[in-house]
């Protein structure tokens, strides 16, 4: 093992692209989006496919910097909120409609990286939730729940099947959710960056907004060297915050997870996987992992209010693959990295808007592929159409964090869950 791993094997992997230009003096637009992430850059494109050709988006750094950019790359149905529990809060109907939200924005997804061409490296074989624990009832009862509830049905995955595909002791029964994905997701962002723009979306890179205020009927976002008069403003910022309305900000934390990468595994990578699907766990505090198609592992895990350097994520990382997969021992790791991901205490995301045209869309709290695009497709038809779906996240507003008094209570409510998974793991034996 490197005990030096690079940073984001993403962004070392990258699709090449010309910058965007930062924005110089002034401009006009229909519409102003803040953040180029996925949740920024679904609406711009949604936008533009309904024919809103007047928008800009401002990006502090580059298109898909930081969560979007980051993250496991898995593409699936969900909200950090589980089923039961939005089933518990809304009733059937709603909770219904809102988690078809996202199997229709996993559908959406895969149909983008095909209309645009996008090279992000399209894996369509399902996910696997594999179960840590003997006992089934965890997989039987959400079985069950999702096909009595939602409608969706997930595949049993007996202890001796799920063990021909992923070589572990560790793991005993599983369940197989086939229309999921996984993908190369910053390679993703940059495309719908490039789709957008292609339809005229004006994106500009390396521009910090810095003050969003009203100036007459309209809004003006300053920026270093320029300025945005639009109509309608998007803050679409996550977990890297914005710093222009204190009571979006402070709705959420910014909550860290971390990933790594491994060398080419070569014959190796059949010592351990024999599926092209990416995995997780059914602890609280899970292990997410799936294989590249360079035969390199990714493999992510832990949530933390700390965003720690490459080689301390190595060393906890390693830690968890090798409970896992002990005969890696001794694999090298090349790529090491934290993101920041953004939280709400009720752990659905906050999709929401003002009477003067102010929108927001944030606290997609580690599921954010499918929501983000789902919430892309709600602004965009919204301010293009007057479309009113979006308001089924009425219910899911901007309920404040408490900083730093926040970060305490979620790092406890992470060790006390991680304690359970330890203390269950333990009885078992």
């Amino acid at each position: 093992m490197t005990s030096s791993p690079a940073a984001s094997y993403y962004r070392a992997k990258a699709t090449p692209y010309e910058p965007y230009a930062a924005l110089q003096g002034k401009a006009d637009a229909r519409v102003v989006i803040i953040g180029g992430g996925f949740a920024g850059l679904h609406t711009a494109l949604g936008l533009a496919e309904r024919g809103v050709r007047d928008v800009v988006l401002l990006e502090r750094e580059q298109v898909g910097f930081g969560a979007s950019g980051r993250n496991g790359g898995f593409v699936f149905g969900g909200y950090s909120l589980g089923e039961q529990a939005l089933l518990d809060q809304r009733g059937e109907p709603a909770a219904r409609a809102l988690f078809g939200l996202t199997t229709q924005a996993v559908d959406r997804i895969r149909a983008l990286t095909q209309r645009y061409a996008i090279p992000c490296d399209v894996v369509d074989q399902g996910v696997i939730w594999a179960n840590w624990f003997r006992d089934p009832n965890v997989l039987r009862q959400r079985q069950e729940l999702l096909a009595r509830h939602y409608g969706v049905s997930w595949e049993w995955l007996p202890q001796h099947e799920l063990r021909g595909r992923i070589h572990t002791t560790r793991y005993f029964d599983g369940l197989y959710e086939r229309h999921a994905l996984h993908l190369h997701p910053l390679n993703f962002a940059i495309g719908l960056a490039g789709a957008a723009a292609s339809q005229g979306v004006r994106i500009h890179e390396n521009t910090d907004a810095w003050q969003l205020k009203r100036d007459g009927l309209r809004w003006r976002v300053e920026t270093a060297q320029g300025a945005v008069h639009a109509d309608q403003v998007v803050l679409a910022c996550g977990g890297y915050l914005a710093g222009l309305r204190r009571q979006v900000d402070r709705a959420i934390l910014p909550i860290a997870t971390y990933v790594m990468v491994t060398e080419p595994l070569g014959d190796r990578m059949a010592d351990i996987l024999e599926t092209r699907s990416a995995v997780y766990d059914t602890r609280f505090a899970f292990d997410y992992y799936r294989p590249l198609p360079d035969g390199r592992l990714l493999w992510g895990g832990r949530i933390s209010v700390r965003d720690r350097s490459p080689t301390s994520v190595q060393r906890l990382l390693m830690a968890d693959l090798l409970r896992v997969f002990p005969q890696l021992k001794g694999v090298r790791v090349d790529y090491a990295w934290s993101g920041l991901m953004s939280y709400a205490r009720h752990q659905m995301p906050q999709i929401g808007s003002t009477p003067d045209g102010l929108w927001w869309a944030q606290a997609f709290g580690g599921h954010g592929l499918a929501p983000t695009c789902a919430a892309g497709e709600l602004l965009a038809s919204a301010i293009a159409e007057g479309d009113d779906r979006w308001k089924q996240f009425a219910d899911y507003g901007l309920e404040r964090t408490y900083r730093p008094f926040g970060y305490l209570g979620a790092q406890a409510s992470y060790w006390w869950q991680q304690g359970k998974d330890w203390f269950k793991t333990r009885l078992e034996g």
